[in-house]
């Protein structure tokens, strides 16, 4: 299947889906406290989702060949699980790092992709420092993105950066086109060799969402058919956008009042162009 160049209608309609879902995160992120379950963030995402924003959570009873419908409407990840974590009655404690990827998809069809680290209470340094590494790995991914460019190049950014600080790739999951569909072509790859794969194109739409294990990259996968662990169980973390590439560079398309800004090693990579502000409150799509 080939990569699908978004026309501007359709870019509009995933700049409001994907602000949507970053406002998700947003009303969440004050819930995110020990105490509360991750049964309960899901409930809570849910009910802000369908009876606040009017979008459809796209996780839920998710269901492609091969694996049970997906019973959450969030992915909730903590401390070794990689992703795909699903919500329930884990309580949380001081000291766990909590991953949220939620997709809310609105009333026109466009699916709004995106994910955030939680570092709950007093975490470890270890925690702490991997979290920001893999902030950081997203970040210099985003900024290899460029008309011209290719796929490669966002893997090569992401891989030397997180090997340099001690940390692996998972290879197994990766990021992808988005838009109509919760997944498209193309398939981004966290790890590679620059100027391999696709030739990047003004009115491209993809996910970057590096996954940095402290460990080695090795996976497990779970009974349940969906939650994915690091073998060696050594803590994992994610952070997810969803950007577009545009005529001159990217547009993050995932941000909200919420979002953390980018990071000091990216900045001057983002080049001039690029514009860091608050955006204001998208519309609801009811």
């Amino acid at each position: 299947m080939a990569t699908i160049i978004k026309t501007l209608e359709e870019i509009d309609g995933m700049r409001v889906a994907c602000r949507l879902g970053s406002e998700v995160l947003d009303y969440i992120t004050p819930f995110i406290k020990p105490g509360i379950t991750t049964g309960e963030l899901d409930r809570l995402a849910y009910e802000y989702m369908v009876n606040v924003q009017g979008t459809i959570p796209a996780t839920l009873n998710y269901a492609p060949p091969g694996y049970p419908p997906f019973p959450g409407s969030i992915c909730a990840s903590l401390n070794d699980v990689i992703c795909h974590g699903i919500p329930g009655d884990r309580v949380l404690k001081s000291g766990d790092a909590l991953n949220i990827d939620i997709t809310p998809i609105t009333k026109e069809g466009f699916h709004g992709d995106n994910s955030r680290m939680y570092l709950v209470g007093e975490p470890s340094i270890m925690a702490r420092r991997l979290s920001e590494v893999t902030f950081e790995c997203m970040w210099l991914g985003i900024a290899a993105v460029k008309p011209g460019k290719h796929l490669g190049d966002i893997g090569y950014a992401i891989q030397q950066h997180a090997e340099k600080n001690g940390y692996s790739v998972v290879r197994e999951f990766c990021g992808h086109g988005v838009g109509r569909s919760f997944h498209e072509e193309p398939q981004v790859l966290h790890y590679g060799r620059p100027g391999t794969l696709e030739v990047l194109q003004p009115g491209m739409i993809f996910t970057i969402e590096p996954m940095i294990n402290a460990g080695k990259r090795d996976i497990k996968e779970m009974p349940d058919g969906w939650t994915i662990k690091t073998k060696d169980r050594s803590l994992s973390a994610q952070w997810e956008h969803t950007v577009l590439v545009t005529e001159t560079g990217v547009e993050v398309l995932t941000l909200s009042a919420g979002s953390p800004p980018p990071p000091a090693i990216a900045l001057p990579l983002l080049g001039p162009d690029f514009a860091w502000s608050a955006p204001a409150p998208a519309a609801a799509a009811a």
